[in-house]
């Protein structure tokens, strides 16, 4: 969209918001100059507690006020699904809508990797967080179109053409209700709310929240709008039943943080890390501080059966699971976190200190196993502390005091620990390619935010990533000295 037709949509969008009661303060400019999209101004100073917008709940775009509500709710069709029929439907009716204004002010599809072709994706995502799930995803969402939006095109509930609700569409719909939407309230469930949705995300900067005009007057937002979940159901067991206490309130937009006069002003959508802000909103951050890289359980009980054998991998991993630890489940796979520091996650410490456990030192722990696990199995420093001191010659003394996390953590950084978590690093930077970390870095300090936008982010989501596999060798590698010095 080119400036001239941005700044026409942008004035009919104001006028929109007068006709629909949506109201907007003096003090907030909408800025359509820039070429990654709307965002919001302060032109003159906001103070916590302001006031800076009231929405009404009939203004929004939801699966209650869509004119496809019945047909939707015939369906039984609930979540975001519901909502991304709601959204093709309005702009099939085209000028006939009531959003019509509202929805041509949007782009008509959100550069998230769910739209990116499939030789784009392959490329760009290559080892990041996000290769897997963006595969998924698409296999999801067609099923979604196959099994719900299909028959209701068939059934004729709707008066549309089936181009408007073509698989492409459907992929274009769901683009804006993963990135825009907010989870109303109970009644209205997920919405595209106007105006909320121009003021874009900053992690921890945030100087505005949305809130029901329902809420407390104490200053806490007890009915602050949420973000959609992207995993949201699909269908509703009740539809017809309306829960209680929904009102007719406006959604408030307050001040939360001063801005002055010149700046953007921010909304935020969560802390997250740049492969779920990629993913749902097609942007990342620079020095994001919620990454994480992820190391699948698979990966290492592939690494282990490569230095001992599969029988040695299917039995730690069992003895561990037995003491009652177990990864982070997401679908079909099991792993382990890696901090933006570089820090392991607690239970990947213990699998790989029992790993790497001396048959005669195994033998030990399998004999005491069962008491581990009795009554203090939810006391994680306790339970680590006393297994370690079956399988070391720590002395009681050592154990007194501790009460921190990152003391438990030190108890299982042996010199075999420390190396099995060098090897996983570097088994999880090979998913990379043959680049490396200095070479993504100097593509990323020379590409264009504006004209390379899906490569830019691709490359901060990689630079984030692999910095944290840096910061993995180097927790391993001082941990390892520090060993080596105490016992030499």
């Amino acid at each position: 969209m080119d400036a001239a037709a941005a700044a026409r949509r942008l004035r009919a969008f104001k006028r929109w918001m007068r006709a629909h009661g949506v109201v907007c303060s003096d003090a907030l400019r909408l800025d359509a100059t820039d070429p990654l999209g709307v965002h919001v101004c302060a032109v003159a100073p906001l103070r916590e507690g302001d006031l800076v917008a009231t929405i009404p709940r009939g203004a929004c775009l939801t699966p209650r006020t869509t004119g496809a509500a019945g047909a939707i709710e015939a369906a039984e069709l609930g979540g975001c699904l519901a909502l991304a029929v709601a959204v093709m439907y309005e702009r099939a009716r085209g000028a006939e809508s009531p959003w019509d204004i509202y929805l041509q002010l949007l782009p008509d599809r959100e550069s998230v990797p769910l739209v990116w072709s499939a030789d784009e994706a392959e490329r760009l995502l290559a080892g990041t967080e996000l290769d897997k799930i963006v595969k998924q995803d698409r296999e999801f969402l067609c099923e979604d179109w196959k099994e719900c939006i299909e028959p209701l095109i068939s059934s004729g509930e709707l008066d549309v053409r089936p181009d408007d609700f073509s698989l492409d569409k459907y992929f274009s719909a769901k683009t804006l209700v993963s990135s825009r939407s907010f989870q109303i309230d109970s009644y209205h469930g997920f919405g595209m709310v106007p105006l909320a949705d121009l003021f874009n995300h900053k992690t921890d900067g945030e100087h505005v929240h949305f809130t029901s005009a329902s809420d407390d007057s104490d200053g806490e937002d007890h009915d602050e709008l949420s973000a959609a979940s992207a995993d949201d159901q699909s269908t509703i067991e009740n539809p017809t039943i309306s829960p209680s206490g929904v009102g007719d309130e406006d959604l408030e937009m307050i001040v939360v943080r001063d801005a002055n006069e010149g700046e953007e002003v921010y909304n935020t959508y969560g802390t997250m890390g740049n492969a779920a802000l990629l993913h749902r909103y097609g942007f990342t951050e620079l020095d994001n501080e919620y990454d994480i890289v992820n190391i699948d359980l698979a990966m290492v009980t592939k690494w282990c059966t490569s230095i001992f054998s599969g029988r040695h991998a299917r039995a730690r991993v069992s003895l561990w699971r037995n003491l009652g630890y177990s990864g982070c489940i997401s679908q079909d796979a099991e792993y382990f976190e890696i901090s933006y520091d570089g820090e392991p996650q607690l239970e990947l410490l213990i699998l790989l200190y029992i790993i790497t456990l001396k048959p005669d030192v195994y033998d030990k722990l399998i004999s005491v196993a069962h008491d581990l696990v009795g009554d203090e199995e939810h006391d994680t420093i306790r339970k680590v502390a006393k297994f370690v001191k079956v399988t070391n010659s720590i002395q009681s003394s050592e154990l007194n005091g501790l009460e921190e996390l990152p003391d438990v953590k030190r108890l299982l950084h042996s010199e075999s620990t420390c190396s099995a978590l060098l090897s996983l690093a570097d088994m999880r930077e090979t998913l990379y390619g043959s680049n490396t970390l200095k070479d993504d870095e100097e593509k990323l300090q020379a590409c264009c935010i504006v004209s390379e936008r899906k490569l830019y982010h691709s490359l901060v989501l990689r630079v984030s990533e692999r910095r944290i596999l840096y910061r993995l060798r180097k927790y391993a590698s001082s941990r390892s000295k520090t060993k080596k010095r105490k016992h030499p």
